[in-house]
């Protein structure tokens, strides 16, 4: 860019530096706005990289100004759902959380115009670019907070290639959600090329019941999520049998996340610095993805089926976990567990001053928590619609009363394959909803014919949506 074009757009975006902040004034003469460009598109080079799908999360929309790319973002409170009926209050981008994904080309020249819908300040940092210092997106240090109801325009040029993200730079708005993928497509695609490329976000949630807005200060998490959604909602991968698979994760919460794919095994190909030498590809089929980092895994989709990939963290594999979850089964002597308060300080209230039921106890009943009275199943009760194909009930040949086994119960198999149906879900078995909670979603290996019939009722849903 010439200096005397530079010298213009600085000036009409009110010096687009550290404390550049525009309000709702003239924006430059733009075309309009553009959809996503296919990878190989509009694009300089031979970029032929298959175009990044984000299941639930749109992808954002740019318009030209010359030879700059511009994209639109606006931070603002979001009401979504993790699962049907679990309504929550997050901050994202653009009415959505995370927010749209952004897809650009190395060597682009991009300008984003953030918005500040939010009622406090903020400011957004482009994770893993290397920008110029006033672009970096860190309040008070390179720039003045964006005000409620401002805005801010970043414009560099990007030399890199890979898997980034852009997050709020002020603490506990990431943990509200404002966090969006960035992807960077090189000029020429990777080798080998491959058929699907997937971007996955993964996050923490600590929500008390009958609580919409999550607590940030929090340090344990009941509700996890990928991309936004809680399984059994997440919506599954699609791939055809043979088809090389790439998929895109990144982390924006407070704990690791030993990221585990069944059935397959993969090459960690890429981190948030890029690409990895092929020399240094790392077999494996779990990962390791690890506070604000990125990785990318690559495999050859070879086995036909509908395979998990998921946080093997055993408290990330479920929802709604509150404190001591269900009633621990009082078998002989002991402190009980899940009294309430009064019970759990002795108080006396009934009977007399030496029964056990007024002994001393651990935990507080908080809405669905540990009450010591409580009824509740592990069993494959009431599932509805599975019909024969419910799983069978458990014999207690050796236990003929369940309660006294120590630790009992453990788990429940909670069935909703009616409330999360969806094209992505057709073909599955009946109860396949029973196996999977909080961070977990499925890559489906599918026949073609098969994965034809999916993209057929995928287009049907979007033309009933598009006709209203």
């Amino acid at each position: 860019m010439n200096p005397k074009r530079r010298a213009f757009l600085r000036a009409a975006f009110a010096g687009v530096g550290a404390g550049a902040t525009v309000r709702a004034a003239s924006q430059p003469h733009q075309h309009a706005p553009q959809p996503p460009p296919r990878p190989g598109q509009d694009r300089a080079g031979d970029s032929q990289s298959a175009a990044i799908a984000t299941p639930d999360i749109p992808t954002l929309a740019w318009t030209r100004d010359g030879e700059v790319k511009v994209f639109h973002l606006a931070a603002e409170p979001v009401r979504t759902e993790f699962i049907p009926g679990r309504t929550v209050d997050v901050w994202g981008f653009n009415g959505h959380m995370p927010g749209p994904t952004v897809e650009i080309t190395e060597g682009d020249r991009v300008r984003f115009v953030v918005e500040n819908r939010l009622p406090e300040i903020f400011a957004v940092h482009w994770h893993g670019l290397e920008v110029p210092i006033d672009m970096d997106g860190v309040p008070g240090l390179v720039q003045d907070p964006i005000p409620p109801g401002e805005r801010f325009a970043y414009e560099f040029t990007v030399h890199q290639h890979g898997t980034f993200f852009y997050h709020s730079h002020m603490a506990m708005q990431e943990m509200l959600g404002l966090i969006g993928l960035l992807v960077v497509h090189p000029r020429r695609a990777y080798e080998p090329r491959v058929d699907r490329d997937f971007g996955l976000i993964f996050q923490e949630w600590a929500i008390l019941p009958n609580n919409t807005v999550p607590n940030t200060m929090s340090m344990e998490f009941n509700w996890l999520t990928i991309n936004g959604k809680a399984a059994p909602a997440t919506t599954p991968m699609l791939v055809r049998l043979g088809e090389r698979v790439r998929i895109r994760m990144i982390n924006m919460g407070m704990d690791h996340h030993p990221i585990h794919l069944h059935g397959n095994t993969f090459f960690t190909v890429g981190t948030e610095g890029g690409r990895i030498p092929e020399r240094a590809w790392e077999l494996g089929n779990t990962v390791l993805l690890g506070v604000a980092q990125a990785r990318d895994v690559e495999f050859e989709a070879k086995y036909r089926g509908d395979w998990m990939l998921h946080c093997h963290l055993p408290h990330h594999m479920m929802n709604q976990m509150v404190s001591m979850v269900g009633p621990m089964t009082h078998v002989g002597s002991g402190t009980h567990a899940g009294a309430g308060m009064p019970d759990g300080m002795g108080i006396i209230r009934r009977s007399h001053a030496l029964a056990e039921a007024i002994g001393p106890g651990f935990g507080r009943a908080i809405g669905a928590a540990a009450e010591r009275e409580r009824a509740v199943t592990n069993l494959a009760l009431g599932v509805g619609t599975s019909g024969a194909h419910a799983p069978p009930q458990p014999s207690h040949a050796h236990h003929s009363d369940p309660w006294t086994v120590p630790g009992y119960p453990q788990d429940m198999f909670m069935v909703t394959d009616d409330a999360v149906a969806k094209p992505e879900t057709f073909g599955l078995r009946p109860t396949w909803t029973g196996g999977l909670m909080g961070m977990m979603t499925l890559v489906r290996v599918l026949d073609p014919d098969l994965f034809d019939q999916i993209q057929a009722l995928k287009a049907e849903q979007r033309g009933r949506e598009e006709r209203g």
